[in-house]
């Protein structure tokens, strides 16, 4: 019995993923990354893949003056770019997301330049930095969409909004006149 109980946890942790490593009690679940939950988890773990793939890089750009220089500031660009991001996601309001992801669009510009100054230099092979360039590329244009969406959809709220006040503002004066006109024909009918 408590070997069936034993087999049906097993089965049950490898169809949901979290089967562990060796298949024994105690040992560690297998990282792996894990599916988008929330809107925009999918450009967050892309930002951190940027992020990564440029940490790489950095023990090939501690060679001089020059790399060291070019490596940190890469580094600072592409977390600042992953960073910003993040911060949008918690913005306040529309205009807030929207400044907020433009600030992470122009450091993942800084990125890529960063990158390219690299990708050009001899300090690591052909090709090495060729993948994070495309990815920085996608980014940058996904961030850029994204902005113009959000400013787009804030001023289509707030465009509805003011048509929805008038109308308010309207079917209220219109009631108010109404009243005034059945008010005044009550005052001529009873002076008659």
């Amino acid at each position: 019995m408590e070997q069936e109980s034993e087999q049906r946890t097993r089965d049950k942790q490898q169809s949901t993923g979290n089967a562990t490593t060796s298949g024994r009690e105690g040992d560690t679940v297998a990282e792996r990354p894990r599916p988008p939950v929330h809107k925009g988890d999918d450009i967050a773990e892309r930002l951190i893949g940027a992020a990564e793939s440029a940490r790489r890089l950095l023990p090939a750009l501690e060679r001089d003056a020059a790399s060291k220089h070019v490596g940190r500031q890469l580094w600072r660009a592409v977390t600042g770019g992953g960073s910003n991001y993040e911060e949008a996601r918690g913005a306040e309001s529309a205009p807030d997301f929207v400044h907020k992801v433009r600030i992470a669009t122009k450091e993942l510009r800084e990125a890529l330049y960063w990158t390219r100054v690299v990708q050009r230099s001899s300090w690591v092979r052909a090709g090495t930095t060729d993948g994070l360039v495309s990815e920085l590329d996608q980014l940058i244009a996904i961030l850029v969409a994204s902005a113009r969406t959000a400013k787009a959809n804030a001023a289509r709220r707030a465009k509805v909004e003011t048509a929805r006040t008038a109308t308010v503002e309207t079917a209220g004066r219109a009631k108010v006149e109404t009243a005034r006109t059945a008010k005044a024909n009550a005052a001529r009918t009873k002076n008659k």
